[in-house]
């Protein structure tokens, strides 16, 4: 069969993908700023299933992004697709926000990558690939000052992805480093070559004990006793 689930909820983007044999057969996505995630996901997964005449039961397994980016986001997806995976008896296969930016580049170039995933305040969550989107600094969250990644930029050119962006052109000014605007939100339909390589080599996760990747403490702010 060969069907391969791909679910993306690391930002506002709500993505579904859909594969065979590591060909996208279709995928559905929505972008909104109050986050539809609970309201979309399970319909665009039904809705992206019945389009394509593919039964639950057809699936080999679920790929999901695992983070880091939105708390909420990230909870949604990943007991989704555990909740599938549980219930259908197949793999779990996770991939991060990072990697899956990183693939959604298109242009090729001998530059460092650089996605970056919006935090708080001036924070991003970021990681380093190289022109041949190999990681060659892990993920890390990174509070933004002229001096960040000087490293790569005082040697190369870097382009920076990712729905942080903005937030980075206010404070990096290299002329070395570069925006790619077309490349903001992870998104299903760039997870599918990352994803198919990974079920191909069996590399699962543990869905008892599989939980998603936050990098961060959750916080909140509790009210205050009158």
């Amino acid at each position: 069969m060969s069907f391969l689930l791909f679910i993306e909820t690391a930002t506002k983007n709500c993505s579904v993908a859909l594969s065979h044999k590591g060909q996208c057969l279709g995928y559905l996505e929505a972008s909104e700023a109050q986050f539809s995630h609970s309201e979309k996901l399970h319909q665009f997964i039904l809705k992206l299933l019945e389009s394509k005449g593919v039964s639950p039961k057809e699936l080999s397994g679920v790929v999901v992004d695992k983070g880091p980016g939105s708390y909420t986001g990230l909870r949604i997806g990943v007991a989704t697709a555990k909740g599938l995976c549980y219930a259908l008896k197949i793999p779990l296969i996770s991939l991060d926000s990072l990697e899956v930016l990183a693939a959604s580049l298109p242009i090729d170039s001998q530059s460092y990558i650089i996605p970056m995933i919006d935090a708080r305040r001036m924070e991003v969550y970021t990681a380093v690939f190289d022109a041949q989107k190999k990681r060659i600094k892990p993920i890390w969250a990174e509070i933004l000052q002229p001096q960040s990644f000087e490293a790569f930029s005082d040697s190369n050119r870097c382009i920076i992805i990712g729905n942080a962006q903005e937030k980075a052109q206010t404070i990096l000014k290299a002329q070395s480093i570069e925006y790619y605007p077309n490349c903001i939100e992870p998104s299903a339909k760039d997870m599918i070559a990352l994803g198919t390589q990974k079920f191909n080599a069996s590399v699962f996760e543990d869905l008892a004990y599989f939980e998603p990747f936050y990098l961060k403490e959750f916080y909140t702010t509790l009210p205050k006793n009158n």
